[in-house]
Order: structure tokens, then sequence, then C-alpha cells
């Protein structure tokens, strides 16, 4: 179990039934926690009607000690009455380059951070769109992405 200055807990261990994460699984959850409550925060100021948000995020860890995230996959999936593609891929952006602290630190290891989203916008002008927006990680330092 593991406690944090704010006094909340997280188990951690092997024990899926239990709720228990593994160290590694709690670090690609909260890059996906953290970049999600940027990109809807920022999408919210943007004047976007999202009814559905959600991220998914997948990651590669190399076999070789220490195992290492080589490579994740996070995909925002957002819905709404009033999503415009450019909104959606400016958040992510932002998020990514500015913001996430999470991102910023798996981006300045070994780990390359692929951003891509899925939106449909069920609004007056119906559109579905997917892309990849951004990858951070090395060699691809965010804080002189552009």
């Amino acid at each position: 179990m593991g406690k944090t200055g704010t006094d909340r807990s997280i188990a951690f261990g092997e024990e899926i039934t239990a709720n228990e994460y593994s160290p590694v699984e709690s670090i690609v959850a909260s890059l996906a926690a953290c970049t999600a409550m940027d990109v809807i925060t920022i999408l919210e100021k943007k004047r976007q009607v999202i009814d559905r948000y959600e991220v998914e995020a997948r990651a590669e860890q190399r076999s070789e000690y220490p195992q290492v995230l080589t490579r994740v996959e996070v995909t925002h999936v957002v819905e709404g009455t009033v999503v415009l593609e450019q909104a959606v891929r400016r958040a992510i952006e932002l998020s990514a380059t500015k913001y996430c602290p999470v991102n910023a630190m798996l981006s300045a290891g070994a780990t390359e951070v692929h951003h891509h989203f899925r939106m449909r916008c069920t609004g007056a002008e119906p559109k579905e769109a997917s892309g990849e927006v951004i990858v951070t990680g090395p060699d691809r330092r965010p804080d002189i992405v552009t």
C-alpha cells in the first residue's frame, strides 16, 4: 500500500481482482489521467461541448532490465455536439508539450509518447476524424517541440 503526502492511498501488487497496480501500470495510468485533465480543461475553455471523453493508454516495456517503458500510445476519444478537430489537436498538443508533467518526465527519458485522437462531432455539422497529433520522447524534447 502506498500513501501520498495528501493522505491518499493506492494498492500496489499483482492481484488484479484486488485492484492492485504494478508501479509501471500506475505510471501509464498517471500519464492518461494527467493529459486527460489538461485536454478536457482546454476543450472547455475553447467552448467545445463534450458529451463523452476518455483516454486509452497502452505501453511497451523493453525485456532487458531495467524494464523501462519504451513506447506509450495515448488515444484521446472525444465526442460531442460542438467538437472541432483543430481544437482537439491543439488541446492535445498543449498538454503534451506544455502542461502535463508526467508526459514531460517520461519523454525526458527513454520513452517515446505518441498522442492520437478519435473524435466525433454529432452537432449541426457532423464530422469524424482521427490521427496522430504529436510524438514526444528521446530526441523530441517536449520543451522544444513546436
